[in-house]
Formats: structure tokens, C-alpha cells, sequence
């Protein structure tokens, strides 16, 4: 499989299972990638991905994979300690980054990685593949739009299983809780719907017994009067994601999971009356990618900005203060 001309070259750090499952079934689909080589551990895991996903290369190691010129952008599904080092790394080897989220841990450490990479002329891209879906966005218009008048209260939920013991998400020294792995979409999400950073921020969670969050509850007010309320955790006995806006005229009610693809639908409660809206939306992965790949070859904006993600982090960064991680 030679180099393609007009797709974007693509090397994989490492074998999560959410690159497994959701970022490289996705990347496949994606028009403008080619998936060139992929680094792990595991020399029978990354081969494993590379007869899955049709990789040229494979590599035992993450440096040797950046040392490669034929490299035009790497993917970094690292555990979350690791995402600000292998980051900077890629940045220095003139790599295009598409990092999955928290991009570092505190918005400082945030800010530093942007600064690096902006100096080394890379473009760098928070993975929120949920941003890039055609619901989400056409959510967060019809809101900006006054489709429920002036929003007044943001409602987010995302609460999942708990997961084993041994995974990097219930423990401390992997940066792992459901306030980072799950609360940064309900602030992110209330970040792009109100457009504007909170003054006030209050929360409260319960901890287990290593130290991580199985459960957050954080209040936030902004300057136009407008709250919000995030909740999040990993302590449910099954996935529930939803989202509501009220506003002065009405109710936007999206009961969207995170990163689906199909049919969607969210509601409009307004005057005594519901309407039903309708999204078809493929992989948001699939379009987080395509998108990715306009940025480096058409000089497209990333639809996921620093800025966000600096905004993003200094909200996470106060969250997480205020209910004891730190």
C-alpha cells in the first residue's frame, strides 16, 4: 500500500480499546486518511491492528513511529497522563496533532501544550468526536438561534457503568474520575451552547476509596444570568446521557448520546406544543477525521479550537478543585 496523494498520513500512538472500537473504524471511513502506521507495546496487539485496520507500518515504540517522515499527523489514545508528553513530543517532530481529551492536566499545563505547538507551526485538535456529529451542531444553532428564546438553565447528564478496578479510569494516577472522563463533555458541551465562561462555579462529589470521583455535581452561573448544572459519574447500572436548554420561550430537550451515529432526534417544547427534529448524522469519528484532514490540507479551522480547549480546561481545572481532586 503506497502513499496517497490528497489524504492525510496518519500514525496511531498506541492501541486503546476507543481507538479499536470508535476512533480508527471511523478514521477507515474517513475520505480524506490513510491510516500509515501504528506504534504499541504489544508487538501481537499492534499487529493485531494492523491486519484489522490495514496499517503499512507498525512500530515497538512511540518515538520510532514519530522519527517517521512519511508521517504527516499522529492520534494519541494514550491513557490521560500521558497525553501532554507524547503531545509536546509529536509537536517537536513537526507532527499535526489530534489528541483525545484532557489534552493535560490543569489548564496551565493546557495552555503550555497550545503554546508549544502553535511555535512548532503544528495544528492540534482536541478529540471531542461528539462536537463534529450533525445533531450536536445543529443543536447548538438552533439555540444560538433563539429556537427556546434566551437560554436560562442548562441541564447535562452523562453517567456510565463503573468500570473494573483495573482501568485507567478508576485510578488517580491516570488522571482517571468521572468528573475528567465524563463531566469535560457536559462542560464543553454548555461552553459551545451558552458561548460564554461561567463566574461562578460550586460542586460537591463523592470519592472512593483510591481518591477518584464516581460522581460529580457541579453549578455553574455566567454573566447573562443563564446557570447550568453538570452531572457525571461512572456509579449507574446503565449509560444515560441527555442534555436540556430552558429558555424564555421554550424547552430544547436532546436526549443524544454522546458520539452516536444514525437517525437522531431532540425535541422543542414550546407553547403547550412538542416538535420533533430529526438528524442523520454518520461517525462522528468519521467527521472529527475528515475534518482533521481539511484543516492540514485545506487550511480549514479546527472545529475544535485551542481556545475552546483552554476554556475547557480552566472550567475542568476549577471543577475539580472545588470538589477536592486535587
Amino acid at each position: 500500500m503506497g502513499l496517497e496523494k490528497g489524504k492525510v498520513r496518519w500514525g496511531v500512538l498506541g492501541t486503546a480499546t476507543i481507538a479499536e472500537n470508535h476512533t480508527l473504524p471511523g478514521m477507515k471511513e474517513a475520505c480524506n486518511c490513510q491510516l500509515y502506521a501504528i506504534a504499541g507495546r504489544d508487538p501481537e496487539k499492534t499487529k493485531r491492528f494492523q491486519e484489522k485496520f490495514g496499517f503499512e507500518k507498525t512500530y515497538g515504540s512511540y518515538a520510532e513511529l514519530l522519527e517517521d517522515e512519511n508521517v504527516d499527523a499522529v492520534y494519541i489514545p494514550l491513557p490521560n497522563q500521558l497525553h501532554k508528553e507524547w503531545t509536546i513530543k509529536a509537536a517537536r517532530k513537526k507532527k499535526h496533532i489530534l489528541c483525545e481529551k484532557p489534552l493535560a492536566p490543569t489548564v496551565d499545563e493546557v495552555k503550555e501544550v497550545v503554546e508549544i505547538c502553535r511555535q512548532e507551526g503544528v495544528i492540534l485538535m482536541e478529540a471531542f468526536a461528539y462536537l463534529h456529529s450533525k445533531a450536536t451542531r445543529e443543536v447548538i444553532q438552533a439555540v444560538r438561534g433563539g429556537a427556546v428564546g434566551k437560554p436560562l438553565f442548562v441541564e447535562t447528564v452523562f453517567m456510565v457503568k463503573p468500570w473494573a478496578k483495573e482501568n485507567i479510569r478508576m485510578r488517580k494516577e491516570t488522571m482517571g474520575g468521572g468528573t475528567y472522563d465524563q463531566g469535560c463533555y457536559n462542560i464543553s458541551l454548555m461552553l459551545n451552547l451558552l458561548d460564554e465562561m461561567p463566574d461562578e462555579i460550586t460542586a460537591q462529589a463523592h470519592f472512593m476509596e483510591n481518591g477518584v470521583d464516581d460522581f460529580s455535581s457541579i453549578y455553574f452561573h455566567f454573566p447573562s444570568g443563564a446557570r447550568g448544572y453538570a452531572i457525571s459519574g461512572m456509579c449507574c447500572g446503565q449509560r444515560a446521557d441527555r442534555y436540556f436548554i430552558h429558555g424564555t420561550e421554550g424547552t430544547l430537550e436532546a436526549p443524544l448520546p454522546y458520539n452516536a451515529k444514525g437517525s437522531l432526534e431532540y425535541y422543542i417544547h414550546k407553547n403547550g406544543k412538542t416538535e420533533k427534529r430529526e438528524v442523520e448524522t454518520p461517525s462522528n469519528y468519521q467527521l472529527e477525521a475528515e475534518q482533521m484532514g481539511r484543516c492540514i490540507l485545506e487550511g480549514e479551522e479546527p472545529l475544535v479550537s485551542n481556545e475552546l480547549s483552554i476554556k475547557t480546561a480552566a472550567v475542568l481545572t476549577e471543577a475539580l478543585k472545588k470538589i477536592g481532586y486535587y
